[in-house]
Parts: C-alpha cells; structure tokens; sequence
C-alpha cells in the first residue's frame, strides 16, 4: 500500500494531511533509512517508523472566546459547539475559532494534530452544532484517535430534510471524495473516494414536505450526513451547499443547515468507562420544530 496510508492505518492516531506532512519533512524511516515519497508502494509487513518532532509552539492565539462545556477533567474536555463556529484556523478562518477559545480555557493541549490543530481528534462543520470531544494530553489524543478510527465513538446527530423519506429507516453506503469541479463540495460521484456509512431513523413526518431524522454515523467523512441525504434526494434543510434550489423553500429562519449532534460516546481514555454526552438542542432549531408542530 502507499506509505501514506500505511502510516495512517498503523498509527491511528495520525491524520492522512499529518502523515503526509511528516513524510515531506523526512520524519518517516522505511527500512531505517528516509523516505520522503508520499505515494511510494511498501508491503503491509515493511519496517516503518514515524519519528514524530515535539510539539511546536502553537500558532493560534488564544482568545476569550466563551465555551458551553458538557464535561471536563485533566484529559479531555467535551464542548457544546454552537453553529457558526469553526472548529480551527484555516482559509479565511484565522481567528475567532474553538481551538482559540480552547488555548485560552485550558492553556495547554495535545500536540498530536499539529500546531494549528491541537488537541483536535475531531470536528464538525461550522453550520453544525453539538457535542465535540479535545484531548488536553498526547495519551488522550492517541486513545481517542485509534476508538474513531475502530470506528467504536457512538456519534447521533438529529437532522431535518426536505421530503419524505420512504423507508422509516435504512442505511447508506457510498464512497465520498472530493467533488470533481467544485472543490468546497464533496460528493458520492468521485474519483478518490473512501467508504462512508450512514444510518436514520425517522423521528417524526410534518407531511410530505419535511421529515425529522435520528442519524448514526459509522464513519466519519467530510459531510457526509449532508452528501448522503442530498444522494437520496432528500437535503438538509437550510442546507445551500448541497440543497440548491430546495433549501430556498420552507426552513423557518434558521441559517445554517438543520444538523445538530446531539449525543457522543466513547471510552474514557483514562479511566477505561464508557462515557456519554448530550447536547440539548439549539434554540434556531427547537424554534422551528415548534412552528412545524
């Protein structure tokens, strides 16, 4: 397989981007010696090691940005995330992001995901709202990695979309991967796609015209909830990105896509007990239930 995958597959606690960036920078020994080619082909058994550097100084600033916090103790720290805020720094998103509001909160966290990304294992979209773990601590970051790499974080999210659904349950699987002419889009119809797998349950119907959604994830692409209901045919609602002219109709004033996670469940890495959080739901959404009610 391609080293960079490789990587990924025996070091769960590294992401693709991470793994790759580690390669170029020549922190990566096949056989002992550097490998700096991110696509070289090695055997599943071949002697691989990752030299990880220590952690650098983080280049977010911290900033006094208030967090709704669910949970918290000396290696992780469960944040209710409201819509609208990015989870950290990127494109035109340098400031007033979580991992700001996160430095200043808890002066210090795991240095796993790099300068730019500590403590982050991962995230939600900037529309989204809900229920987001960090590991304040490489161990945490390492543990929490490899259970969503197994694919063993229980992740329920509640999502209104356009329609009715046919079936009062059913599950999804398609590749996702970068949309091939519109770069901040993803889509089933790609050609470097990974499996994705979702799973809904109809909560309530409000006619034909909407449908309230308990969804499960088994896995853990970039939109995928979003991708996956607008392959059925049935978007979010509020959802302009994958919704095109649909999301123009009825959604009640919220802004953002109707998509909030709800309930999150994993591992202590410490302790060894099942955890569990939820989340309430938003006032923007509960808002507009009451109105379809």
């Amino acid at each position: 397989m391609r080293l960079d995958l490789h990587i990924t597959k025996h070091h769960p606690e590294i992401t693709r981007s991470r793994g790759k960036k580690l390669i170029e920078d020549g922190c990566v020994f096949v056989s002992g010696e550097i490998c700096r080619k991110v696509s070289k082909d090695i055997a599943e058994t071949a002697d691989v090691s990752v030299n990880i550097p220590p952690p650098v100084s983080i280049a977010v600033a911290p900033e006094d940005i208030p967090l709704d916090i669910l949970y918290e103790d000396r290696d992780i720290i469960v944040i209710n995330k409201p819509a609208g805020l990015v989870v950290h720094p990127g494109a035109g998103n340098q400031k007033g992001t979580l991992v700001g509001a996160l430095l200043h909160h808890c002066k210090a966290l795991s240095g796993i995901g790099g300068a730019l990304r500590p403590g982050i294992v991962h995230r939600l979209d900037k529309g989204t709202s809900g229920a987001m773990v960090v590991a304040k601590n490489d161990n945490a970051h390492t543990n929490l990695s490899a259970q969503f790499k197994a694919r063993s974080v229980e992740k329920r999210y509640y999502a209104l979309v356009y329609g009715m659904l046919p079936k009062d349950s059913d599950e999804i699987k398609t590749q996702i991967g970068r949309h091939v002419s519109n770069r901040k889009k993803m889509s089933t119809k790609t050609r470097h796609g990974r499996m994705a797998e979702t799973h809904y349950k109809v909560i309530k119907r409000f006619g034909r015209k909407l449908t309230l959604v308990d969804i499960k994830l088994a896995t853990g692409r970039t939109h995928q909830i979003r991708v996956h209901m607008s392959y059925l045919g049935h978007p979010l609602v509020g959802d302009d990105l994958y919704g095109g002219k649909a999301t123009k109709r009825l959604r009640g004033g919220v802004s953002r896509p109707f998509l909030h996670a709800y309930k999150l469940g994993f591992i202590h890495p410490t302790s060894g007990k099942r955890t569990e959080f939820k989340s309430p739901l938003p006032a923007d959404l509960e808002r507009l239930l009451n109105e379809l009610a």
